[in-house]
């Protein structure tokens, strides 16, 4: 079933879905078969499953030169949803990145999906590369999301990169993301509003937000979408604060603000942050199901037992 599906026919009972990152390359996929495990007896409508582009290291040589090589430091992103979503019977949904792949590469990778029954992506640019990578003069690639979604939307009316006889459309369903504080890279608000409003022009269903951890950003930058014509789902992400550490590397990545209420509590009862970050959480999530909220996705990361612990609360 389609993300815009399990919105619509959720009704008064509020969906949960949550994000899992594919292990580190070496290891097994029993980390998130055991995730998926717990996760299975609350009934998640969907698991995202992220994506990462390759990345480049470099080995000095007994020669005095410097060998460079590139690998993926988490591979393995179709597979996992395709372990999920026919193992477990859960949806899933695919992140699809621009940075680090080309348009023949996603084009298979749409295929790909649409052969393992998988009808739900995420567009994003992703992160910049440690490299340049190069680029075959007979391929091209997609620079921002809203190409990423242009061509998930010429593969949804069956038009492919080439002219292909009686080619079938793909149906998918496809997200993109949302930033209630702002796109780093954005000059203001009004800007990445602009451009978020031309991703769903272009065919994309719903948005997902990154993280935040004052709920008036959400609510605010929900008003500012329909102010500016975006009408679609906009689907609030949370990550529970589990450590001190997080203040600072939480904002490092992800270009976030901590309320000045949760640092001060953090900082004055260092000893027991995972109680305050769970208790935080339940504040937000009661607020945003009363406001109505279409549902809320939370971003795992290796904590599935704090997630459970405030998801409990509204089962």
């Amino acid at each position: 079933m389609k993300v815009i599906e399990h919105l619509e026919k959720a009704q008064n009972a509020p969906l949960f879905s949550y994000e899992i990152v594919p292990p580190p390359r070496g290891k097994t996929v029993k980390e998130v078969v055991d995730i998926v495990k717990k996760l299975e007896p609350f009934d998640p409508p969907w698991i995202d499953v992220t994506a990462h582009s390759a990345g480049a290291y470099y080995n000095d040589l007994s020669d005095g030169t410097v060998e460079r090589r590139i690998y993926k430091k988490r591979p393995g992103t179709i597979g996992i949803c395709g372990i999920i979503q026919n193992r477990f019977k859960i949806d899933t949904v695919t992140h699809l990145l621009c940075n680090g792949f080309t348009k023949e590469e996603t084009e298979d990778a749409l295929i790909e999906l649409q052969y393992l029954g998988i009808h739900n992506v995420l567009a994003l640019r992703g992160d910049g590369l440690n490299y340049s990578k190069k680029v075959d003069k007979a391929r091209s690639n997609n620079r921002y999301a809203l190409d990423l979604v242009e061509q998930i939307e010429d593969m949804k009316q069956g038009r492919f990169l080439d002219e292909l006889s009686g080619a079938e459309p793909l149906h998918f369903c496809t997200g993109v993301a949302g930033y209630p504080e702002k796109h780093f890279e954005a000059p203001n608000m009004k800007f990445d509003l602009q451009w978020l409003k031309k991703k769903v022009e272009a065919g994309a269903e719903y948005v997902a937000t990154q993280m935040f951890y004052n709920n008036e950003h959400y609510w605010s930058f929900v008003k500012q979408c329909r102010s500016e014509g975006i009408d679609v789902p906009v689907i609030p992400g949370l990550k529970i604060l589990k450590s001190v550490r997080q203040l600072q590397t939480i904002p490092k990545h992800f270009y976030i603000n901590f309320p000045d209420e949760l640092v001060d509590e953090v900082m004055a009862n260092q000893a027991h942050v995972k109680e305050i970050g769970i208790k935080w959480a339940i504040k937000q999530v009661e607020d945003l199901i009363n406001g109505g909220a279409p549902s809320l996705h939370f971003y795992i990361m290796n904590d599935t037992d704090s997630v459970l612990e405030v998801v409990k609360k509204f089962r």
